[in-house]
């Protein structure tokens, strides 16, 4: 499924974080890496005396990572461009025909909200490569090494069912738990129309459906041994999501974007993109 990750790198902690999980991953699907260091506006300037040439720099940075990925047996290719930096990585992972993009993500912007940062939002939005997203702030647990218990959530959309080819190998390839997960939010299926309440028939009746997504979920992964878990709660998407990710240990998440893309943008849902900003966990975000 994996054959060429691309990995972005700026010199960042949340860079090498996220360069770690990409060469655990490339050990165990045997892929190549391409790690890309973009050279951006004043970057590409002569510095002041002193100071260390940009390029010499962003081929620091890519050495740095190279030297890791060489430390674990694999194949790797190292590119230093110049450009914006959202737009080189898509344009590189389109050229290069990358199956999936391995990008850091960081802050905080609230108690329960991780800011994505600007460059790995703008990626999001401008690929239709999947993009898996690595938390990078104070994560110590965050490792390339094994994902224990893998979760994929549906709202019972064609959409939403896209991510479960990609976790059902991924949890082949790491012998994980794969956890199915459908959230009944009634206040969102009710909307403007629940001020009076909403019947217990018609809840029964969202769980009902939500059961036959995370059937319809399970029948699309390949019949190849791995342990499957199955859930549908009730409450607000993004919060039950993140309680599930607490409560039973979730190592990864693979979900897909919502929106529709175009070639000038892409939008995303509006659950996915608040997930992204609360977990604590590798997300991957299948278009």
């Amino acid at each position: 499924m994996f054959e060429t990750i691309l990995i972005p790198v700026d010199g960042s902690d949340t860079a090498k974080r996220a360069a770690t999980v990409g060469c655990g991953l490339a050990q165990r699907y045997d892929a190549r890496l391409d790690v890309l260091h973009v050279l951006e506006g004043q970057s590409r300037l002569p510095g002041k005396r002193g100071d260390q040439d940009p390029k010499e720099k962003g081929r620091d940075i890519l050495d740095e990572i190279a030297d890791l990925a060489t430390g674990n047996d694999l194949m790797i290719n190292t590119h230093l461009v110049e450009g914006r930096p959202y737009e080189a990585i898509a344009e590189h992972a389109n050229e290069a025909g990358s199956d999936l993009i391995v990008i850091g993500r960081h802050g905080r912007g609230g108690v329960r909200e991780r800011l994505l940062g600007t460059v790995t939002d703008r990626v999001l939005r401008q690929t239709n490569v999947p993009v898996l997203t690595v938390p990078g702030e104070d994560i110590e647990s965050i490792t390339g090494g094994t994902y224990e218990n893998t979760l994929i959530t549906t709202d019972g959309s064609e959409n939403a069912e896209q991510a479960a080819p990609y976790g059902g190998d991924l949890a082949q390839h790491f012998e994980a738990t794969l956890h199915l997960l459908n959230v009944v939010d009634v206040q969102a299926e009710a909307g403007a129309f629940d001020a009076g309440g909403v019947s217990e028939n018609f809840i029964e009746r969202l769980e009902t459906e939500g059961q036959e997504a995370i059937e319809r979920l399970a029948q699309q992964i390949d019949d190849t041994g791995v342990p499957m878990q199955s859930a549908v709660v009730r409450g607000d998407s993004q919060e039950a999501i993140a309680d599930y990710t607490a409560e039973n240990d979730i190592d990864l998440i693979v979900m897909a974007s919502e929106g529709e893309s175009n070639l000038a943008s892409q939008s995303l849902g509006s659950v996915t993109d608040r997930v992204l900003r609360t977990v604590d966990v590798p997300v991957l975000v299948v278009f």
